[in-house]
């Protein structure tokens, strides 16, 4: 339970927990936009788009992709549930760039429209992912110590 001007922040997927612990901010990816969470925020559950959800504190700086989901803040507590979600620092740039390379030649020649949604979709997904690479890169923020994050 988060106290004073910090909030506290669960990550999970089906298969994981990716952090756990106190932040000064959350930045996520919401459906209508970038959402800002600071300490004492009003109660909110909205949906999260394919993008980088930053956790701040203390100077440090934690960026996590998540591919899409649920956000609720809830008496000081910042909760989500993602579909897929992993540490921007664990992301192979080089697969992700290969991913957008495929998805974009294969729906240069597909016919289908059910076909033509799945690349478009996928091909989405890298882009977010190369997009988080780059936030990362260009932070220059330290990382939030790992005690708080659990992987």
């Amino acid at each position: 339970m988060a106290t004073g001007n910090m909030i506290h922040v669960e990550i999970v997927t089906a298969e994981r927990k990716l952090y756990s612990g106190e932040a000064d901010a959350v930045q996520a990816p919401g459906s209508k936009g970038q959402i800002g969470i600071l300490p004492h925020h009003a109660a909110l559950l909205t949906t999260l788009t394919p993008g980088g959800l930053r956790i701040k504190l203390a100077g440090a700086e934690e960026t996590i992709f998540v591919s899409g989901g649920f956000l609720e803040v809830a008496n000081n507590n910042v909760t989500v549930l993602a579909d897929a979600a992993e540490h921007a620092e664990d992301i192979d740039q080089a697969r992700a760039e290969e991913a957008r390379r495929h998805a974009q030649e294969r729906l240069s020649q597909t016919q289908s429209n059910v076909e033509r949604a799945q690349l478009q979709a996928e091909l989405q997904h890298a882009i977010h992912r190369l997009r988080v690479v780059e936030l990362l890169r260009h932070s220059g923020r330290r990382r939030i110590t790992p005690l708080s994050s659990q992987q």
